[in-house]
């Protein structure tokens, strides 16, 4: 726990809630702010991240402290030998119906339970610098080159609901994938000192970003950090992307509970391109 000041907490409270609304209004991010399980079979969950933090926000009992999330548990050391690949590591542009295949889904990790997730806005952010556009693409959940095709999904934990991640999977053609991940690894470098997105919804800041060490999967893999400003308190958001073919997953997960960088288990990377391939 992260002693603070009762007016220090109701601030960052205040943060946390504004990321929250950004993380669902942008990318669906439902559970971000606790996990859960939306108990509704095939039915998308809720977007109650943003109303759980405001709830926080405007507890008079807020005892001025803001907790880490907690330590992911264990995860699988390989690949379930019962994942088949569907045969995109060739090239082959899958369609929406072969992307909703292809797609992690429940049990193919042990520790994850998939849901559906609704699709991004129609509108989303603009980078201010247009170096950073790549990076503002992947918040609105967007990809770009534009996808012809692309799913939707959150994982949660299978225990827990935590944490909470969101995933989607898009179809660019091997040259546009390529041309995707050289534009993210541009972007990283060229906005470490942070940019600035607006939109129809407002302006937002982004302080810094930075690459991620993470293990290779498929054919190229990224990872990094974009860290939000919210009234000076920062919020990391991370994405992992690993490219199959002309194939695209990119996960998703932002911490609202504190400054360190959230983990996204390689395990669903690996599992993701052994589907694909």
């Amino acid at each position: 726990m992260r002693a603070r000041t009762a007016g220090t907490s109701r601030r960052t409270s205040a943060a946390r809630a504004a990321v929250a609304a950004m993380a669902v209004l942008v990318l669906g991010l439902a559970t971000a702010c606790g996990g859960g399980d939306s108990g509704d079979g095939d039915k998308p969950a809720k977007p109650d991240a943003a109303a759980d933090a405001t709830a926080e926000a405007n507890d008079p009992k807020d005892p001025g402290q803001v907790s880490e999330p907690p330590a992911l548990e264990e995860q699988p050391k390989t690949v379930d030998p019962k994942v088949k690949g569907v045969g995109a590591g060739g090239g082959k542009e899958l369609t929406e119906t072969e992307l909703a295949a292809a797609v992690l889904a429940t049990g193919d990790v042990s520790t994850f339970k998939v849901d559906p997730m609704d699709g991004p806005p129609a509108q989303g952010e603009n980078a201010d610098d247009p170096a950073c556009a790549p990076l503002t693409a992947m918040i609105n959940g967007k990809p770009e080159p534009v996808a012809s095709a692309a799913v939707y999904r959150q994982l949660l934990g299978a225990r827990t609901g935590r944490p909470a991640i969101s995933e989607f999977l898009t179809t660019h053609g091997t040259q546009g994938a390529v041309s995707l991940l050289s534009r993210l690894g541009d972007a990283v470098k060229a906005c470490e000192d942070g940019f600035k997105g607006s939109g129809a919804g407002g302006s937002s800041t982004y302080s810094a970003v930075k690459r991620i060490d993470v293990p290779k999967a498929g054919d190229d893999t990224l990872a990094y950090q974009v860290t939000g400003d919210f009234e000076g308190d920062p919020v990391p958001l991370v994405f992992h992307v690993v490219r199959v073919g002309g194939t695209v997953a990119t996960f998703y997960t932002a911490n609202l509970e504190g400054t360190a960088t959230p983990e996204i288990p390689s395990i669903l990377l690996a599992t993701q391109a052994a589907k694909l391939k």
